[in-house]
């Protein structure tokens, strides 16, 4: 090979080397800019979905970039929250639960557990908050069992949303004279475990004269206690107004139940959250006083016709 080839050889490969050079530099050119953009597209739907939650910057950050708050709930408690005919969570609770969700950025995830057990699951971090129609009571601040008296684990914060008093239903035409709790002695009374209606069934058991026992049946929920109602098994149950009155309302066509008598206890519902979880509570407060200052509360307690329970102002730990 002579001296004038062996340079043409080596410009040739020189030139080959130099336009895949520039092939190898266009591509990564044209993949950087292909990364670019989606991280621009990224970062604009980013964007966006901030511009529609004003108020996502108030959640903590492990919140946020799950994008989903769970929730522990005793999904059997109409109209508060139940499952319609097609499965789907409904009621009350469900519906301030999205309405947040819009002031937030994220998505309320409803898991169904007994109402007893929901504290529980808050304290091993199975929920970030319980929101199940749970009245905000100092005992359950402090964690202490209302029927024992005893520490049982740490307290929560409310975050308190709605008021309810606790009513007394019997069967539609049969109200066996009673007409307030002291006429419960010598009857028997259905609720649900772990509620407010159990507790003050239980102190009035306490002051029923000897011969006149009121007698206590507890279920894990409260369309069990209205089942055995209905069937004859009990002489009345109890349970919060809203619930009551809904029970009244719609079971059987509104020819299984009748209130009696007035709701008493009247106090705050509120969304429990641990303790030590001061900006999630903190977020949920500005979250829901902003659903009441815009109108979207008041349309949703007026759709399940809770209206009466209205609050103006969210409050943390109301309870008494």
């Amino acid at each position: 090979m002579t001296a004038s080839t062996t340079r043409r050889t080596t410009a040739t490969r020189t030139r080959l080397a130099a336009v895949g050079s520039i092939a190898v530099a266009g591509a990564l050119l044209l993949t950087g800019c292909g990364d670019q953009t989606k991280n621009n597209d990224s970062e604009s739907t980013e964007s966006a979905s901030k511009s529609t939650a004003p108020l996502a910057d108030e959640l903590p950050q492990a919140i946020r970039d799950k994008g989903v708050i769970k929730v522990g709930s005793d999904i059997a408690y109409a109209p508060v929250e139940f499952k319609d005919e097609a499965g789907k969570t409904v009621g009350i609770d469900p519906d301030l639960a999205a309405a947040m969700g819009k002031q937030l950025g994220v998505t309320f995830e409803f898991e169904n557990g007994t109402f007893d057990t929901l504290l529980g699951g808050l304290r091993s971090n199975r929920y970030d908050i319980a929101m199940s129609a749970m009245t905000d009571t100092k005992d359950r601040q402090e964690g202490i069992d209302s029927e024992t008296g005893k520490k049982v684990g740490q307290g929560v914060d409310f975050v308190d949303y709605l008021t309810a008093g606790v009513s007394i239903y019997t069967k539609k035409g049969d109200d066996q004279g009673i007409k307030s709790w002291s006429d419960l002695c010598g009857k028997k009374l259905v609720v649900q475990r772990g509620t407010v209606s159990e507790d003050l069934a239980k102190a009035e058991a306490a002051k029923c004269p000897a011969g006149q026992k009121l007698t206590i049946e507890a279920f894990d929920n409260d369309q069990q206690a209205q089942t055995r109602l209905r069937s004859g098994g009990a002489d009345a149950g109890s349970s919060d107004f809203p619930v009551a009155a809904y029970a009244v309302k719609t079971s059987g066509g509104g020819n299984d139940f009748q209130l009696v008598g007035e709701q008493v206890e009247a106090a705050p519902y509120g969304i429990a959250v641990a303790k030590d979880d001061t900006e999630l509570r903190d977020a949920l407060v500005t979250a829901m006083n902003a659903i009441i200052k815009n109108g979207e509360y008041q349309k949703i307690l007026d759709k399940w016709g809770a209206a009466d329970g209205a609050t103006t102002e969210a409050a943390v730990n109301g309870g008494k």
